[in-house]
């Protein structure tokens, strides 16, 4: 099962790492280049805003599918139809929920023609989600892995041409940017659900009440998590555009400091979308989970601690090779956030296992209390510290989220802390930080140079296991020589 985790992580990172970041740096970054912190900032915060009741349209009812597509296969797959017919009715809700409340917040019609847009752009995500979790469930993570990036890999062809042809040079409007997402969407939703039908059949679109009811009364836990997750890590943005008195440009330096952040927290979720079926499955047939949560514990948490640190000590240089204006506003949310993104990865990490256990009751109340805290903290802040502040309260909230969580699974699971991780691990954090500190980065060379040396850093301090590296690679080798 180590072998199928990693083979199937090493394609979706190769994947991702080809395609997302073009996407996000080139693409997306690009695009605020062009249109402004201020215009950006409100296309930001209405994106942000579309994701806080996304829940309403998922319902948890994808972490459920992949659940039990990986426990019940059969019986998951027999759900199909009813499920398409229920979602048709949750996106009704969600439509009308989101609009109610725009309208409440005072948007004009500007921002509620975009997020008319951006309501629809949600409904494709979803089901696009909906039909990789099926793949992911069966662990056909190929297939599940290639389906993450095509939408991705579609907005560099569209969009890339649309923003870099001679003709719209030194001009272009966000509504382009929207309408493009909406168009790539779109076909990557056609592909998905080609896909899933080839593999399941064509379904019977059947509403059936009691079904229909039966399904959000189990995905309840799951789309409460979710929610309460959503709103403190993407109110921020909303909170900020709504509170201080230059809304909108600060939006706009928190979206910069906030786009690597949100690409780490893809690569993150590769992880977490890999390990939720593996955990499922291992959980239910009593199995030892134990070596791959260690596994990907020491690459996630090491790889994001690296990473921290490094953004962290040269901000200003990372933040000036992507953006051309309002870098100096940008530095200090941007080092806030990727400080606290390891808090963030340890909150996927170990909430994954949580939910695939079912403890749901926990995960909910730890997230209740987590968003008292980041909007206690935002209502504080972001008054008289704006993005900064904004940052700073996600930093606090992650870290504390995740620190219950591993508190909870140490003891819930009966895990025995040893002194030797814990010295690897803070070995580590020491090397790479005095490493940050000492060496002066003035350059693309010495930049990889310093990432280079925190990646060997890992080998050398054990978090990253070569003799386990070897045994899978091995292992992987014999079968396919008994298969061939």
């Amino acid at each position: 099962m180590q072998r199928k985790f990693l083979s199937g992580l090493a394609l979706m990172l190769v994947l991702n790492l080809l395609i997302k970041p073009l996407a996000i740096f080139g693409i997306d970054a690009e695009i605020q280049n062009r249109v402004g912190s201020e215009q950006y900032g409100i296309y930001f915060s209405l994106l942000s805003f579309s994701f806080l009741f996304n829940i309403l349209l998922d319902f948890g009812i994808n972490n459920y599918t992949t659940k039990h597509v990986a426990q019940y296969p059969k019986v998951a797959v027999s759900y199909l139809g009813k499920i398409l017919v229920l979602r048709g009715f949750l996106f009704l809700l969600y439509a009308l929920v989101s609009f109610a409340i725009a309208f409440i917040l005072g948007w004009r019609e500007f921002e509620i023609y975009l997020l008319a847009l951006m309501v629809l752009n949600q409904l494709l995500v979803t089901m696009i989600a909906f039909a990789r979790s099926y793949f992911n469930g069966m662990l056909m993570f190929k297939t599940e892995a290639v389906l993450s990036v095509l939408d991705r890999l579609l907005l560099i062809i569209f969009c890339g041409a649309l923003l870099y042809l001679p003709i719209t040079k030194g001009q272009f409007q966000i509504e382009w940017f929207v309408w493009m997402q909406t168009l790539c969407y779109g076909l990557a939703f056609l592909v998905a659900f080609g896909l899933l039908l080839k593999k399941t059949g064509v379904p019977k679109l059947k509403f059936k009440p009691h079904f229909s009811i039966a399904l959000i009364r189990k995905s309840i836990p799951y789309a409460l998590l979710i929610l309460l997750m959503m709103i403190y890590t993407r109110v921020d943005s909303v909170m900020i555009e709504r509170i201080h008195l230059n809304g909108k440009m600060e939006a706009g330096f928190y979206a910069q400091g906030f786009r690597l952040f949100d690409a780490l927290f893809m690569f993150a979720m590769i992880f977490t979308g890999l390990l939720y079926p593996i955990f499922s499955q291992q959980l239910i047939q009593k199995k030892d989970f134990k070596p791959i949560l260690a596994s990907a514990s020491k690459l996630l948490l090491g790889g994001t601690i690296a990473l921290g640190i490094i953004s962290y000590f040269n901000a200003e240089l990372i933040l000036g090779w992507i953006y051309d204006n309002d870098i100096l506003s940008s530095i200090v949310p941007f080092q806030f956030l990727m400080l606290g993104f390891t808090g963030m990865a340890a909150n996927l990490l170990f909430g994954t296992l949580l939910t695939a256990n079912g403890s749901l009751r926990f995960l909910n109340s730890v997230s209740a209390i987590g968003i008292l805290l980041n909007i206690g903290m935002n209502l504080f802040l972001i008054p008289e510290y704006g993005a900064s502040g904004a940052a700073f309260a996600t930093l606090i909230t992650q870290v504390s989220v995740s620190a219950v969580q591993l508190v909870y699974c140490l003891i819930h699971f009966s895990m025995k802390v040893t002194l030797l991780p814990i010295l690897q691990f803070f070995s580590f954090v020491a090397a790479v930080w005095t490493l940050c500190f000492l060496v002066e980065v003035d350059s693309i060379g010495m930049f990889l140079a310093v990432s280079g040396a925190s990646f060997l850093a890992m080998f050398i301090f054990g978090l990253i296991d070569l003799k386990q590296l070897k045994s899978i690679l091995t292992s992987k080798a014999k079968e396919e020589i008994v298969e061939g």
